[in-house]
């Protein structure tokens, strides 16, 4: 298999040493970076299968060069997972709606940071099927990796392609946070329930045309079901 490249950007070398020599022994090649700028290049030289971002940077922070990412069709889905310190926790979920696809609190296990982004890599990497998944006039087309309702293209980053991937395969059944979690993420891959609430407001925000927001529904004191039901019901 081949190795997977990860770009760790933190103005610390201390911590871009650490994080290199645990990602090495996990199998991952590391380039990395001090600064937005540098981290910038990196990008665009070299590809990164995905890039651990610190979010307290000197000049340009984490979440803003974040924010520049998302807004640049050549880096809209670029895989990101923010580090932050553990007193940064409600940060980290503020960077989840600029975009971040993870986020990890220092201090963190080295097994843990694997797993993150080898489930990361996982749900960013196309899967091998040509069957469309069609539910009223949502579509989402595996070859291209593409979402579209009504015609209008839908702009998804991994995590809520992967997402909408698995509501789609699985509609009309209603799933607990810790379920999709483990059908998403990952079983062996320990993140905080409320990260899926963040993912479920952006899917739902990428679908919001024409009301198709509210196919994915929110069962109370459960979870969330992917129900055509429901959207039909709206449209009322």
């Amino acid at each position: 298999m081949t190795r997977k490249t990860v770009l760790i950007v933190d103005d610390e070398p201390a911590i871009r040493d650490m994080l290199k020599v645990a990602l090495e022994m996990a199998n991952f090649d590391c380039i990395e970076a001090k600064n937005a700028h540098e981290a910038q290049i990196a990008v665009t030289d070299n590809r990164p299968d995905l890039v651990l971002l610190d979010w307290m940077m000197p000049d340009v922070t984490g979440i803003e060069l974040l924010r520049r990412w998302r807004r640049n069709e050549d880096t809209q889905y670029l895989p990101v997972i923010m580090l932050t310190a553990k007193a940064e926790e409600e940060n980290a979920i503020r960077g989840l709606d600029v975009g971040a696809d993870d986020y990890i609190s220092k201090p963190f296990s080295p097994r843990e940071l694997a797993s993150r982004i080898k489930a990361l890599i996982r749900r960013s990497t196309p899967i091998v099927s040509e069957e469309l998944l069609i539910a009223g006039e949502l579509i989402l087309d595996p070859v291209g990796r593409l979402a579209s309702v009504k015609g209008q293209n839908v702009s998804l980053g991994p995590t809520e392609y992967k997402m909408l991937e698995f509501f789609m395969m699985h509609p009309n059944r209603a799933y607990t946070r810790e379920q999709l979690l483990n059908n998403v993420w990952g079983a062996n891959v320990y993140i905080d329930e409320r990260t899926i609430d963040v993912h479920i407001r952006r899917l739902r925000k990428a679908l919001s045309i024409d009301g198709y927001e509210n196919i994915i529904q929110t069962v109370r004191g459960f979870g969330y079901r992917f129900s055509e039901e429901a959207l039909i019901k709206s449209t009322d």
